[in-house]
């Protein structure tokens, strides 16, 4: 069958609708007297390389949440759980497991970079983390970068959007959680979605789409965000978050609740 035809690279957006009972009948190709099911694991057989372009595609995404009636999966995942179409030992004929370039929406740097590595044989399970997405923008967070930094290291908040101050404490913003590059990366070289003022909502998750909460709120038990830093125990940031703010400068305290500025740092002389 490989010498009839074949593929480099399989490329997929969006869920896979498995249903009614998993026989894909949701979704039947055009002109075609089978399912997109079906007709998507013959691609897959031939395929050097698969590929799912975006949240959807990856983990199921908003397609595959509750109560799911078209049974919406994602190639290799439902959502956290390993095996979605494909059982969580599947391997390309390249010998990788499907490589989830997770986000909703993707960025399309991280689709062209991962098409390059590919092309170039440079890109090996290594490269890949826990989810099998690539590791180049994976192993950064968004909060990396982000021009609030200075508003989260004093617990300088914000109370709506549109305001300057952090967004984590109470607008539900993921960007301490989130595994993306957006703040380093940009998007069309200007920014992100906390560069203008919404928060992050971390779409490149595999339980993107599943959350009980609204996303421009941030879920408290106690008071304390339920979502804390990555790698940052409970008791430590509540003493870190009480130290910062006591020692909150005046700018920063005013500044956070305002749409613009209203007082700049201070102009110090250096005395060398």
């Amino acid at each position: 069958m490989y010498d009839e035809w074949s593929l480099d690279v399989l490329c997929l957006e969006g869920a896979v609708m498995t249903g009614p009972d998993e026989s894909g009948a949701y979704h039947i190709a055009a002109g075609m007297d089978a399912s997109m099911r079906d007709v998507l694991l013959r691609f897959i057989e031939q395929a050097r390389y698969v590929v799912a372009v975006g949240s959807c595609a990856a983990f199921g995404g908003i397609t595959a949440a509750g109560p799911n009636p078209g049974e919406a999966v994602g190639l290799q995942y439902a959502h956290h759980l390993s095996g979605g179409l494909l059982s969580a030992v599947f391997r390309s004929r390249a010998g990788l497991p499907v490589i989830n370039i997770a986000g909703c929406p993707v960025h399309p740097d991280w689709v062209t970079e991962t098409l390059l590595l590919l092309q170039q044989d440079a890109l090996d399970e290594a490269d890949l983390d826990p989810l099998n997405r690539p590791r180049f923008y994976a192993d950064k967070l968004v909060h990396h970068g982000c021009s609030r930094n200075e508003y989260y290291e004093y617990k300088a908040s914000a109370e709506h959007l549109g305001e300057l101050g952090c967004m984590m404490e109470h607008l539900g913003c993921m960007g301490t959680l989130a595994h993306a590059d957006c703040n380093q990366r940009s998007w069309n070289g200007q920014g992100c979605c906390t560069d203008a003022g919404y928060p992050c909502i971390d779409c490149t998750a595999p339980t993107f789409g599943t959350r009980r909460h609204a996303y421009q709120e941030t879920p408290k038990l106690g008071g304390i965000p339920v979502g804390l830093p990555t790698d940052m125990p409970k008791a430590w940031f509540i003493a870190l978050s009480s130290l910062a703010k006591a020692a909150t400068p005046e700018r920063l305290k005013k500044n956070a609740t305002a749409e613009r500025p209203q007082l700049p740092p201070p102009v110090k002389e250096i005395k060398l």
